[in-house]
């Protein structure tokens, strides 16, 4: 506590100093807006055009602030996919000034120049960052025709998916479970559907969506990875709009508009499979009596309660569930909920206080003569967040705030009839308390330097009740240590650095550089390949300790044509430390001594990441390439050699296009190769009673075969007045019907008991889609 009072005394010096240097300076500040649905605008740029240096980018609440010496002057505002807007201003007192950008797509389809270069790719500081944007992730052809994020970022260099079809990914060498996915702030542990053939994330709820690949901004923590950022849209407070989707496996519905005009609004968006209604239909009941569907839900309300404070409530509701007859089933989802206030303490000084719910289980139902059982497991977060963004002047933004999360894991439980031959188990709730405090500044050092730079301390409880174990090397409980109900344990403190910068070599490119170290708290426990329902997440103990990774990067940005392409180029290398393994046959489900399956280890990563896209015009895309290791290296594993990890791909290549045909044809394709994952190949055989038994030696030895796949999609507007639009949007995924490798199988020959033969296994060849979407 008094360390946060002193942190808090030194910021204030620092406001009253950089106040009293501004006397003779005034402000303005305000919001920029969407004019046709009144949703804040995330990055819109904000000049006085008359001041070199004189700008600012809109927060993710579509706040800004600019201070300056005492004059006239002529503000612009720019962001892409809207109309520069101009004004002219007195400034002689602090003042508001809050803007409305007309989107350029509901002009007529003459192209509007905004007369401002978009250059925030050379000028930003910021390394390893992309956005996506919403409207081009709309067009992209993909599986089944639902439109996913979490494929679209898939395309993008450093990011490599986790399987066909499948929404899991991976950046920069790192796990499934080293990626922080945030919706409204709210963690989401498990971000697909249907075994992740689809993504939790209905892009009709979606405003704004920033991947950081390992050089997370300061306010960021708890993983060591990278930071996905979703956030909602708020909801139309201008005029009711419902829209929605109809497909061939799914159909979605959102429902939008004004509380009160101009002061509050709504948004609900619902989805839902009915591939189970399809299954009613069977005349075999082995079909018809099964289940397979998810649903997931977005709500949000927003309330201008006067011009300094703003009161946001959204949540998601999601659920899977596949299920073979009475026989099998297993439901999983993910439930959040974020209460937020936004307050401005005066034209400089802005917070936004967060209350932050998650939760994620599932269950696994099994029936049989013999065995009735289920297998349940849960985490549950509480968060509450504070942050300030303090604009002492055009050259500064400085964040800072703590957070602290509660957590409880609920391991697994087996419950069981009583006629049933297999056993009940409980295993022990988990607990735990992670916080961290955090600073971080925005500094525009000179006309071509730009600096960020900050820190973040990580601080994670272990806390009671709960008996923990230690070990010796062979996983034998060597001594037991016991907590109290709400005793504080073993405490972990990580010092998280960090900073960037970029040098503008001209008024068309730049370097950057950048040094990042990052620390995890909360683990995955994971065999797959991809992320699982059934995966079980454990917290730091006195046994594991948390995951550090240090990264470093450096890169080169040039713009051609007046900022209408731009090319990047970054390397990186990436240490980690306290990196988790599994001995051979480890037990990880229903275990209470699972620590004592876990080895021990550190890794690297590193690689090259090259990135061209253009932006304008009637064809538009990009070509991403990505060259990259990734390794570990634990003692008991390949005699203490460095081995790959499984989502180790040295190649990884996305071409992706979209060409404007005519007023109503649009088209778009995407070309992805990648080589194979690193796999573990049986080396050998054995028999035992008359039974074949493999045997397996080096970890990760082998590779999967090259991966390659092109996907062609068409969107027909078929209508479009000011009161009703529809489309019709097409796409084959797989065009070529390439038959990749999902899985690998051993067996012992048909023909040739002696000889053993690998089975490829493969989901997907040509599948087309139709997908009709409306607005009204």
């Amino acid at each position: 506590m008094q360390f946060n009072k002193s942190f808090l005394s030194l910021f204030a010096a620092l406001f009253i100093g950089l106040s009293l240097s501004a006397q003779n300076k005034y402000t303005v500040s305000g919001t920029v807006k969407d004019s046709k649905t009144g949703e804040t605008i995330i990055g819109a740029l904000v000049r006085i055009t008359e001041v070199k240096g004189a700008g600012a980018a809109s927060n993710e609440y579509g706040f800004y602030s600019l201070t300056v010496a005492e004059g006239d002057y002529t503000m612009s505002v720019t962001m892409p996919g809207y109309k520069t807007e101009k004004r002219s201003i007195a400034l002689h007192a602090n003042r508001q000034e809050n803007f409305s950008l007309t989107d350029t797509t509901i002009l007529s389809s003459e192209v509007v120049i905004t007369g401002e270069k978009q250059d925030q790719n050379v000028t930003d500081p910021q390394m390893g960052a992309q956005k996506v944007d919403m409207k081009e992730a709309n067009k992209l052809p993909v599986l089944f025709g639902e439109k996913d994020v979490l494929k679209t970022i898939q395309l993008l260099p450093g990011i490599k998916s986790g399987g066909d079809g499948g929404s899991g990914f991976y950046v920069r060498g790192g796990s499934a479970d080293q990626n922080l996915i945030l919706l409204d702030e709210a963690p989401v542990y498990n971000a697909s559907h249907l075994l992740g053939f689809f993504s939790t994330f209905n892009s009709d709820a979606i405003k704004d969506v920033t991947v950081y690949k390992g050089n997370n901004p300061a306010q960021y923590g708890g993983r060591v990875a990278s930071v996905l950022d979703v956030k909602m849209n708020d909801g139309n407070n201008q005029k009711y709009h419902v829209s929605g989707g109809i497909g061939l496996i799914s159909s979605k519905l959102n429902v939008e508009g004004p509380i009160v005009k101009d002061k509050s609004s709504f948004l609900i968006t619902g989805r839902r499979t009915y591939a189970d209604l399809f299954l009613k239909l069977s005349p075999d009941t082995t079909i018809s009596n099964n289940t397979l569907y998810f649903y997931d839900l977005n709500a949000k309300m927003n309330f201008t309660l006067n011009e300094k404070n703003r009161i946001f409530v959204s949540g998601y509701f999601g659920r899977d569930q596949i299920g073979i007859a009475n026989a099998f089933g297993i439901g999983w989802g993910n439930a959040t909920g974020t209460l937020r206030w936004n307050h401005i303490w005066n034209d400089r000084l802005f917070t936004n206080t967060s209350l932050i719910f998650s939760n994620y289980d599932y269950k696994i139902s099994i029936s049989s003569p013999t065995a009735n059982f289920d297998i349940t497991s849960k985490i549950r977060d509480f968060n509450l967040k504070h942050e300030f963004q303090f604009f002492p002047n055009p050259k500064h933004l400085i964040r800072f705030g703590v957070n602290s999360i509660f957590h409880t894991v609920l391991p697994g439980q087996i419950t069981a009839t009583a006629e049933t031959a297999i056993n009940p188990i409980k295993l022990q709730d988990r607990y735990g308390l992670e916080s961290g405090i955090y600073f971080s500044d925005e500094w525009n050092v000179a006309e071509k330097l730009n600096v960020t730079y900050g820190v973040r301390l990580s601080v994670f409880n272990v806390l009671g009740d709960g008996d923990y174990f230690l070990f010796n090397n062979a996983g034998a409980v060597t001594d037991t240590i016991t907590y109290d109900k709400w005793e504080f344990g073993t405490t972990y403190y990580v010092a998280e650095p960090r900073v960037s910068f970029s040098y503008i070599l001209n008024e068309k490119s730049s370097v950057k550089a950048s040094y990042a170290r990052n620390a995890q708290h909360l683990h995955l426990l994971s065999n797959a390949t991809s992320t699982s329902p059934t995966d079980l997440w454990i917290m730091n103990s006195p046994t594991i300790k948390p995951e550090i990774a240090d990264q470093v990067a450096a890169g080169y940005y040039r713009n051609f044509k007046d900022n209408t392409i731009e090319f990047s180029a970054e390397i990186y290398y990436k240490a980690l430390q306290n990196q988790i393994d599994y001995k051979n046959g480890a037990n990880t489900q229903g275990n209470e001594l699972v620590e004592g399956e876990l080895l021990f280890g550190k890794g690297r990563a590193y690689g090259l990441e090259l990135f061209l896209k253009k932006k304008t015009g009637r064809f538009t895309g990009w070509v991403s390439y990505t060259l990259s290791r990734s390794e570990r290296q634990i003692t008991e594993i390949n005699d203490g050699n460095w081995y790959p990890v499984r989502q180790d791909r040295t190649h990884d290549v996305s071409l992706v296009g979209m060409f404007e045909l005519t007023e109503k044809w649009s088209l778009a394709a995407t070309w992805v190769y990648n080589t194979g994952n690193a796999v573990t190949f049986p080396s050998g055989k054995y028999y035992v009673d008359g039974n074949v038994q493999f045997l397996y030696s080096e970890r990760n030895g082998y590779r999967m075969p090259a991966y390659h796949r092109l996907d062609f999609g068409a969107t027909w507007q078929r209508k479009k007045t000011e009161k009703f639009e529809s489309s019709w949007n097409f796409s084959i995924y797989n065009v070529y019907a390439r038959e990749n490798a999902y899985a690998i199988i051993f067996r012992e020959s048909e023909t040739d008991p002696n000889k053993t033969e690998a089975v490829r296994i493969a989901l997907f060849r040509i599948v087309p889609s139709v997908t009709w979407n409306f607005r009204f």
